[in-house]
């Protein structure tokens, strides 16, 4: 192992089988999605989870096992393995859940390889979020840019807008519950843009990264929620913190903005 905790895999590689990870969950997602005997439970936290969440974690785990067993794992549905390692493997089997067992086709499959660098930081050097509803993958390894797959045959790169006023910028956000005392700042910036809609979970961050967007926001949000989502907002050319500002997935909550207006809108939302 190297001085900056990186195994004798390249980046490529780790991104080839974060790859193979993700097929691994759309093979099962994709059966479940609309299923008539799909299987749903409440967690304790009283979100839902579905029979797929649990099967395709569980396919993603096994392989990470296999393929690089001195990993560490850190999954929404079953937990944390290994996490004091240099490197470990962040999954959320179904960002959005609710509109998965709705028949929404709104939900990803969030894979990120996080690893630890010699100034006891951490940054995300992996991404992949796979929508196969919505027939896309985007994807990412830290220097290598940010790109979009289309229907398993367009490739892409992808990069945010150039937008650098308020009054130009489009917004979008999850919905009005979690705020708090940021709420009144909240509704004032989305107020001051040309224009804002509530496409909400991944798929907001993904728009800013692709430039159709210059703001995704939400206000409480878990690390599996955002380690894949920081680091293609990153190498699109944008900013991903938390609404204070702090920069990175681990501050409980997300910002994505193209990095013109990323100092505005954190200022703004402040209560």
């Amino acid at each position: 192992m190297s001085s900056n905790g990186k195994t004798e895999f390249s980046y490529g590689e780790d991104l080839t089988l974060a790859h193979r990870l993700a097929d691994a969950a759309d093979s099962i997602t994709l059966k479940r999605y609309q299923a008539i005997d799909l299987s749903i439970s409440t967690k304790p936290d009283n979100t839902p989870v579905t029979d797929a969440d649990k099967s395709s974690e569980q396919a993603i785990r096994a392989l990470v096992h296999a393929h690089r067993p001195e990993d560490g794992i850190v999954g929404e549905e079953f937990g944390n393995e290994g996490v004091e390692k240099n490197r470990y493997w962040v999954i959320d089997p179904i960002d959005g859940t609710k509109n998965f067992l709705r028949g929404v086709p709104t939900w990803a499959t969030l894979i990120a390889l996080i690893e630890r660098t010699p100034d006891g930081g951490q940054r995300t050097v992996v991404s992949v979020v796979s929508a196969p509803a919505l027939f896309r993958r985007w994807f990412a390894h830290i220097d290598g840019g940010s790109f979009v797959t289309i229907n398993r045959e367009e490739t892409k790169r992808i990069h945010v807008s150039g937008v650098s006023k308020i009054e130009d910028a489009s917004i979008s956000y999850s919905d009005f519950q979690g705020w708090g005392e940021m709420l009144q700042p909240f509704h004032a910036l989305l107020a001051s843009a040309w224009r804002t809609r509530g496409y909400g979970d991944f798929w907001s961050h993904m728009l800013v990264a692709e430039g159709a967007l210059e703001a995704a926001m939400e206000p409480e949000l878990a690390l599996w929620d955002m380690a894949a989502l920081d680091l293609i907002v990153t190498e699109a050319g944008g900013v991903f913190s938390n609404t204070s500002g702090k920069l990175g997935p681990h501050g409980g909550n997300g910002v994505s903005t193209n990095a013109a207006l990323h100092s505005h809108i954190i200022a703004a939302l402040r209560p």
